[in-house]
């Protein structure tokens, strides 16, 4: 499913900056600007133009409230006898003499920048207009003390003609999506002013009339991305990628090619998981393969939602069953009537995190779990216990094994995840919902407390070692807690 709303929503309220931070910048940036004008600097100041994400209104909120970056120009007319170090200099003890920056200040290669505690950092990147009478834009570099050709304006320029031709903001959206994908997963390298290169460049004018592939958030997104792997695809060796609008800059030297590499892998894995979401069917389990592109923040409320009322709706779904058996939750029905019980989609839930390792087309061999029942960890074995059994007592122990078809262990060539899947409102309450996949706590065996109040589920999933390959998994065992 497409889920619009979902995607819409978790861009606004996630991914992008948000306004208290927008108006935080633009003070910000007016309060340098008055500083600037006001010192002695020597420059001439011909204006101040907005570069990078900021300029192209792809800037988005830095995850785990890190601090974000916003680029400015200040284009001023040559000085004679200045190198480029000159310019950046100077324009650094501007900062540094006034009693309000100076321990806020710092010089990098090509920019003055100020750090505003954690919160925000301003890079101030010094242009320099027609220098020696020949019409060019230049910035400065530091460590080469030379001039460098740039086209700043020209770019911002193309972006927002490509973003034009999608209709509805659909390339600023989409890259917006495509950095944070890339910060919160952190799987892959690829500099801003790259990424939005590629992703700008999968555009062209045809899309002015193209009245399918951008109708909306997740249409674009899966149409960009797609297109984006087409071509990372028919590129195995790293392709040089030159700025639009420069052609002497190389864009693709910010890689090296193990980082092409990676990142043309990672594009495709998460080229798949976008196309499997939009085309599932199934609204929770659409819901879960999103959150697998987007991590748990997407439909957050949604998925804590349908986790915590399992026994609400198994009641309003099987309500001939819970009178006859005056039934108070799910465990009491599950207790009764097993399966039978349990509400439409329990097994889907979207809280629980989908398998991110390639699959194989099926399975290689039957995974079986089998319990056993412990007072303690380590403790010995009391009995054992089937799926489904119980309400098993608060405070006691499962040691969960995974077995093949014909009860033998799992062979060493593989590793064991399990996924641990707790529901109702006592998990709810205690924040500990959980749904991931945990690694092997005893050996090859996991051991699990029983803590909860409800029908929870363990699952093993078999990954061959070699090369992390799913090739087996498991039906659920159901935990029944009382």
């Amino acid at each position: 499913m497409k889920l619009v709303d979902h995607c819409n929503t978790f861009l606004t309220d996630v991914v992008n900056l948000n306004a208290t931070r927008i108006t935080q910048l633009d003070d910000s940036i007016e309060a340098l600007k008055g500083v600037i004008r006001a010192s002695d600097w020597l420059p001439t100041i011909k204006s101040f133009t907005p570069q990078g994400s900021w300029a192209h209104k792809t800037i988005i909120k830095p995850v785990e409230n890190g601090a974000f970056d916003a680029d400015l120009l200040v284009f001023v007319k040559p000085v004679n006898g200045w190198g480029a170090r000159d310019y950046l200099s100077t324009l650094r003890a501007v900062f540094a003499n006034h009693a309000t920056y100076e321990d806020m200040v710092r010089r990098f290669s090509h920019c003055v920048t100020i750090e505003y505690a954690g919160e925000r950092k301003i890079d101030l990147a010094p242009c320099v207009v027609d220098r020696g009478g020949i019409t060019r834009l230049e910035v400065c570099n530091y460590g080469t003390n030379e001039f460098e050709a740039s086209e700043p304006i020209r770019y911002t320029e193309w972006l927002i003609e490509r973003n034009g031709w999608t209709g509805g903001n659909g390339l600023r959206k989409v890259t917006r999506l495509m950095k944070y994908l890339r910060d919160i997963k952190a799987t892959f390298t690829c500099a801003s002013v790259l990424l939005t290169t590629l992703l700008g460049a999968r555009i062209s004018i045809l899309d002015e009339l193209n009245t399918v592939d951008f109708t909306d958030l997740p249409t674009a997104l899966k149409t960009i991305v797609g297109r984006l792997d087409d071509w990372l695809q028919a590129n195995e060796q790293r392709p040089t990628v030159r700025n639009p609008v420069l052609a002497s800059e190389i864009l693709s030297d910010l890689w090296d090619d193990d980082q092409y590499a990676n990142f043309r892998d990672k594009i495709n894995t998460y080229r798949t998981w976008i196309d499997d979401a939009f085309a599932e069917p199934d609204r929770d389990e659409s819901i879960g393969k999103w959150r697998r592109v987007f991590g748990d923040d997407f439909a957050q409320s949604v998925a804590l939602e349908k986790a915590t009322q399992v026994s609400v709706n198994a009641l309003v779904e099987h309500t001939e069953l819970a009178k006859s058996a005056y039934a108070a939750d799910l465990v009491t029905l599950f207790s009764r009537f097993g399966l039978r019980a349990l509400p439409e989609g329990f097994d889907h839930l979207p809280h629980k995190q989908r398998p991110p390792w390639r699959t194989a087309p099926r399975p290689l061999f039957q995974v079986n779990i089998v319990a056993s029942f412990h007072d303690s960890w380590p403790g010995t074995a009391l009995n054992t216990v089937s799926s489904g059994d119980g309400p098993l007592p608060k405070h006691k122990w499962l040691r969960f094994q995974a077995r093949t078809s014909v009860g033998l262990p799992i062979p060493g060539d593989f590793e064991i995840r399990w996924r641990v899947t707790n529901t109702d409102e006592a998990a709810r309450k205690a924040n500990c919902l959980r749904g991931g996949f945990e690694k092997c706590n005893d050996g090859s065996s996991r051991w699990e407390t029983l803590e909860y109040r409800g029908v929870h589920t363990i699952e093993a999933f078999i990954l061959r070692k070699r090369d992390k390959l799913l090739v087996a998994w498991s039906r659920p065992f159901y935990v029944v807690i009382g």
